[in-house]
């Protein structure tokens, strides 16, 4: 068996059932030279947190790109989760947010290791994701939402989180910034790999990405990848729960856009634009986003992930995300 990259370098093997073969972080992170260092130091910041909090580790959940994820026990025996995390700029502020959420809408942030890049987190229960949790025909049997109730789960959880109080200025990126960034990135890969896509539509995508954020009429702190992987079932009054955020303060209307497309596949029924409309409106009702402003941030992150498909040689796949990015454009009236 290939012996996976955080296996010895800083430290020798600890525990080798916590860091097994094919994690996908270990995929993910080796394609940087600071995430194969932080690899060979998984180990010991594994440990080390554990023995900071007194926890009981089990084997990691096999998923999470960019961090090492596991449920553990509290010293009182009660269930936690521990996530240590692999320095990144879309995670820096990922317990300021949990902290601003205070429980609301989001997990719980039960302890916080900066150094470490360690998170002890409130562990849901029974945890099935919003994805799981909506038939389609590659997934789950026992489903039980349909695409419209999955939507309005999401809704309580979008609107518990954006009335949290927004943390002190600094604590995190602004949406108005980051896709200032990406605007210019869209344009600049587009120039440079020259891919077949409709320039008119990338340069509206471009457009978007500078002009929403400047005409928000409030601000929030966005939740950031909220896609219904990142939803999960918790028992109790509170219900769904968001885990795994890449927050910024900024527009709420960026947020919906993954739950459009991914809940199950729009673009695959006869009619997407009259579906994407209902749904639209939908989220419209339960969140005060106009369904043409949620369409338009559609439209703006579906160019910004094509031309970032394309930088890393997925043409055929930026080239899908465009044909969504038209689609929302006509239900946007751009």
């Amino acid at each position: 068996m290939p012996q996976p990259p955080y296996a010895g370098a800083e430290t020798a093997p600890w525990r080798p059932e916590l860091f097994p073969p094919g994690l996908p972080v270990a995929g993910t992170v080796t394609a940087h030279a600071s995430g194969r260092a932080w690899l060979a130091r998984l180990p010991r910041l594994v440990r080390e947190a554990a023995e900071r909090w007194e926890l009981r580790l089990s084997p990691p959940f096999h998923g999470g790109s960019c961090s090492w994820v596991a449920p553990v026990r509290l010293p009182d025996g009660d269930p936690a989760v521990l996530k240590v995390t692999w320095p990144h700029r879309e995670a820096a502020g990922e317990a300021a947010a949990l902290r601003a959420w205070s429980g609301h809408g989001a997990v719980r942030l039960l302890a916080h290791d900066p150094a470490r890049h360690a998170l002890l987190l409130e562990r849901c229960v029974p945890g099935t994701t919003l994805l799981d949790a909506v038939p389609e025909a590659d997934r789950h049997a026992d489903a039980t939402l349909s695409p419209e109730a999955g939507l309005d789960r999401a809704a309580d959880v979008l609107d518990a989180l954006w009335r949290a109080p927004r943390p002190p200025d600094g604590e995190l990126e602004t949406v108005a910034a980051v896709c200032a960034e990406w605007s210019d990135q869209v344009r600049e890969r587009m120039d440079r790999l020259r891919p077949p896509y409709d320039p008119g539509l990338v340069e509206l995508g471009a457009s978007l990405l500078r002009e929403l954020p400047a005409t928000a009429r409030r601000e929030v702190v966005v939740h950031g990848d909220f896609n219904p992987g990142n939803v999960l079932a918790a028992d109790g009054p509170r219900g769904w729960l968001a885990i795994d955020p890449k927050p910024m303060t900024g527009d709420p209307g960026y947020d919906p856009w993954p739950l459009l497309t991914q809940l199950d596949d729009p673009f695959e029924y006869d009619a997407p634009e009259a579906l994407l409309r209902t749904r639209l409106r939908l989220l419209a009702d339960r969140l005060g986003i106009p369904p043409e402003r949620a369409a338009a941030w559609g439209v703006a992150r579906s160019v910004e992930s094509a031309l970032w498909a394309a930088a890393h040689d997925d043409v055929p796949g930026g080239g899908e995300e465009l044909m969504e990015a038209r689609v929302l454009a006509e239900v946007a009236g751009l």
